[in-house]
């Protein structure tokens, strides 16, 4: 085990068996690593072993075989350990109505057996921006507050890596907003974070590195950056003057789509032509160019292409 390492999976395994005793393999030999310190984005569509994956973190699901180690612990030598090494913050919003935010930290931090005198619940209720709610009834916080106090909750008992699923799902763009700063300010304070979603924008945003799961395979691991170079679609738009009848045939490698507010998105692959050959299409067919953007490809593109191949 890496001292830098977070979170280390070798050969992760789960295999489950339905009523007509076909087995489903959710995750297919596993291998990844979470940086000490990292916002690490775990993508895939649905099924693609996420949610058991973090189950098993969890220890509410069972592995068949594999090595697990959080924070140094194995997770069949010291279950214990590697439990209280992370705090998983559920997708569904899961809170008692009654109780203000202070109390229901309290409570959990009882759970978690901390003494009194050991907890930080108003320190907590800070980082997460809900201290001036802190006697307020569950039942009266707004969406985007429940979902802080899930995090808030996560973290009674300090734990180094944090585990997001799905945060933002159903959370409106102002408040996603605030929960992304929320996050970053939290891995700022030294917080790993481990953050599964299926909004792209999100995970480029986020993430310093992403692993892409497609039907229990992790299919690609690499920096955000890397996986953004490695598009190989580049688009560029044209504004003209207006749009011949005579439209330009796609030609080897080079699509071009019409749109009614005279512009012309064209798509190619970034090694095999240049701007200027394009450009030069559309002059050809006697259009007269008022303006050129181009639009870098982004998560979205990866993840298509990964999981389509």
């Amino acid at each position: 085990m890496n001292e830098k390492n977070a979170l280390q999976v070798e050969k992760l395994t789960k295999i489950y068996a339905n009523k007509s005793s076909k087995k489903i393999i959710a995750l297919n030999n596993l291998n990844l690593e979470v940086k000490a310190g990292e916002i690490f984005g775990l993508l895939g569509p649905n099924g693609a072993g996420k949610t058991t994956f973090l189950n098993i973190l969890a220890g509410t699901v069972l592995k068949n075989s594999g090595k697990v180690k959080v924070w140094g612990h194995d997770l069949d030598e010291n279950p214990r350990q590697v439990r209280s090494s992370i705090g998983i913050v559920p997708q569904e919003v899961n809170l008692d109505a009654f109780f203000s935010p202070k109390k229901l930290l309290e409570l959990q931090a009882g759970l978690y057996g901390i003494p009194k005198k050991d907890r930080i619940t108003n320190t907590i209720l800070k980082l997460v921006s809900l201290d001036k709610k802190a006697n307020a009834y569950a039942r009266s916080l707004s969406g985007g507050m429940k979902r802080r106090l899930l995090i808030a909750k996560a973290m009674v008992h300090r734990p180094p890596i944090l585990v997001l699923d799905e945060p933002t799902a159903g959370v409106d763009v102002e408040l996603r907003q605030n929960l992304w700063s929320n996050v970053k300010a939290l891995n700022k304070q030294g917080v790993t974070i481990i953050l599964t979603t299926h909004i792209m924008y999100e995970a480029q945003e986020m993430c310093n590195r992403i692993a892409i799961l497609n039907k229990g395979n992790l299919i690609k691991l690499d920096t955000t950056n890397n996986l953004l170079e490695s598009i190989k679609t580049k688009k560029i738009i044209f504004r003209v003057k207006e749009i011949n009848k005579k439209k330009i045939e796609n030609i080897n490698g080079i699509k071009f789509l019409y749109k009614s507010n005279n512009e012309i998105v064209a798509s190619y692959e970034r090694d095999k032509h240049k701007i200027d050959e394009i450009i030069n299409k559309i002059k050809n067919a006697g259009m007269e160019i008022n303006d050129i953007s181009t639009e870098e490809g982004d998560l979205e593109d990866v993840f298509i292409d990964v999981t389509k191949s």
